[in-house]
Parts: C-alpha cells; sequence; structure tokens
C-alpha cells in the first residue's frame, strides 16, 4: 500500500480532494512502475485537484501532470528498474493517473531519461512549467534571437514558467525586462536576473494603434488577452513572441495583422504536452546546462501530499510563487 492524493466527485458534482492509500493492483495498466519521488503543482493541477476545467475523465482521479523518480518494474527494454526518469505532459494526471502518488504505472513513450547533473528533486523543481519555458526559449533562439539583440520581456515572470524564463533568458545573456502585477516580487524577479520590472498595467490597456515603438526583441508570454496584444505591436523588427499561456484570456484583445506584415512579427505557439522525443531529450539537456541551479534553488517551495488542497486552490488564484516541489516521501 502506498499514499496517494485522490481526486474523488460525489452525487451533487462536487469534488474533493483527500489523501488515501491505494495498492498497487488499483493503478491503470502500462508498461512501466516508476517509484515517484517529486511531483509538483502546476495550473492543470488546481484545475483537476479542484472543479476538473474539464480536463478529468473519470474519477476516483490521481492528479500530477508532471513527475520524476526511478523505475520499480518495465516491460519495455528501453527502462530497467534503477534508471532515474521524468515524465511531463501527454494528458498523464488530466486523462491518466498521474504524479500525486508515491507510484505512478505509465507508457514507456511518455518518460524521458534524467539528464546527468540533475536530481530527481531538481528536474521537479523544473517541472513542465519550466520545460515549457527551456522550449519557449528554444523557440525564440531558433527564430534568430541573440544575447544583445535588444531586451527580451517575460510576462507573468513571477510565476513557473516567467521564473524559469528569466533565470534562463538571464543566464544565457539577455536583458530580461519582467512584467509582473506583484509589485512585492520585484527583489525575488531581480535575483532571477531581470534587469528591469514592467508593472502589469503598462501592457494591459487595449489600444487600435496598429504599431507601437520597437522596444521587445523576444518576449516569452503566459497571459495573452489584451497584454499579447500590445506586446506584438512592440515587438522590433523580426522580433518573436513564444506563446506559452492564457492567463490573461485566451482571445488575443487589440491584436492587428500590421505587426505581422509590416515588421516581420512571428508569434510561436509553445505546446509541451505532446512534444516529440527528440526535442524532449534536447530541452532537458539545455536545461541540465543552462539554468543556474542556484536560481532554481530559489524558486522552490516545498510541499507534500497534504499540502496538495490547499495549493491546488491556491494556484487557481495566482497566489502561487515560483515552483512548488511536493515531495512525495515526506
Amino acid at each position: 500500500m502506498f499514499n496517494a492524493l485522490i481526486v474523488d466527485k460525489d452525487e451533487d458534482g462536487k469534488t474533493h480532494a483527500e489523501v488515501r492509500q491505494i495498492g498497487i493492483d488499483d493503478l491503470p495498466e502500462a508498461e512501466v512502475t516508476v517509484a515517484v519521488e517529486y511531483s509538483t503543482v502546476n495550473y492543470k493541477d488546481g484545475l483537476c485537484i479542484g472543479p476538473g476545467g474539464g480536463l478529468v475523465r473519470h474519477y476516483p482521479h490521481v492528479p500530477g501532470i508532471d513527475f520524476a523518480g526511478t523505475v520499480e518494474a518495465s516491460d519495455d527494454d528501453r527502462y530497467k528498474p534503477g534508471d532515474k526518469v521524468v515524465l511531463t505532459g501527454w494528458r498523464v494526471g488530466e486523462a491518466h493517473w498521474g504524479g500525486h502518488a508515491q507510484k505512478a504505472r505509465v507508457r514507456a513513450d511518455w518518460l524521458v531519461p534524467l539528464p546527468d547533473g540533475l536530481s530527481t528533486r531538481q528536474a521537479m523543481a523544473v517541472g513542465t512549467a519550466g520545460f515549457t519555458a527551456m522550449l519557449a526559449v528554444m523557440a525564440l533562439e531558433d527564430h534568430g534571437l541573440a544575447p544583445g539583440h535588444g531586451p527580451v520581456l517575460v510576462t507573468g515572470a513571477a510565476g513557473g514558467v516567467g521564473s524559469v524564463a528569466t533565470a534562463i533568458l538571464a543566464h544565457l545573456g539577455h536583458e530580461v525586462a519582467a512584467v509582473t502585477g506583484r509589485p512585492e516580487q520585484e527583489p525575488y524577479l531581480r535575483d532571477l536576473g531581470a534587469s528591469r520590472i514592467v508593472p502589469r498595467d503598462e501592457l494591459t490597456e487595449v489600444t487600435r494603434k496598429p504599431l507601437e515603438t520597437e522596444t521587445w526583441a523576444g518576449c516569452v508570454d503566459a497571459v495573452a488577452g489584451p497584454m499579447l496584444g500590445r506586446v506584438l505591436k512592440q515587438m522590433k523588427y523580426a522580433g518573436s513572441v513564444a506563446a506559452v499561456g492564457l492567463a490573461g484570456g485566451a482571445a488575443i484583445e487589440g491584436a492587428l495583422i500590421t505587426p505581422f506584415i509590416l515588421r516581420g512579427v512571428n508569434l510561436l505557439g509553445i505546446d509541451s504536452v505532446m512534444q516529440p522525443y527528440d526535442n524532449r531529450v534536447r530541452a532537458w539537456e539545455r536545461i541540465a546546462r543552462d539554468l543556474p541551479m542556484d536560481k532554481l534553488e530559489a524558486m522552490i517551495e516545498p510541499a507534500t501530499l497534504s499540502d496538495l488542497p490547499r495549493l491546488g486552490a491556491e494556484i487557481l488564484k495566482g497566489q502561487v510563487r515560483g515552483r512548488v516541489v511536493v515531495d512525495l516521501n515526506a
């Protein structure tokens, strides 16, 4: 028997989450069983722990969209007992039971070997949010961004994706401008490497101007909504925006075609869920090399399974800073 966070739904349609003991036979069928050491809390986890958000297909459910641990048993030749692995995406923790349990059983295709130099705890300090941040940085680089081209904007900078993106970009030599609506986070963001703090209110007003002053060489955007509409108009010629989230709404309010056809601006969609294996390996290797571990440590809020119902509610309200690392054995 082992501990797991079980989310269930009552006859009135209300969900509730609690830590329970379950057995190995309760896990879904798949090729690889992993002894989970660490997981984390993402926005999707908040939805799955709480109202479901349309993500959970069947109850009872174990959330946790990412985890890292040690292979315990495997029917696939690619993995053997004792291998350290990490998992993000593939709708694990949504459609398939996830990492908020001391054991998980998943498909071998969903796993990635843990890169040398990263511990399982560090991997979950990175997690889906940090993995997505690195995918965004790689996409910007693939479209020509290099240090010295000008400031790079990070929206939602105090969140999970934004925190890691800020640290990576600063480590690579970029001038990072961090957007936040929480002024008290300025010391935290400057410690991560941000050289400029941009108050959120400066970018949330919807305007009908076709273009604004060329300001940003690149952008990692976790907000969308009216902020993305403004940022697109402020991009330098041939600059790129890597879009990773929609905390400010799914629509790009106030956006016009003008930045794309007059300045050659690129809007790059970043998906971490169905990312191909080779690019996953590439991103994790870059994380091990280009994310300063001292900065990573500063982002961590430690947690246990019993903390997850509270943290799931808090992340939906935007009250979680940086990266929550859940120790499954604490």
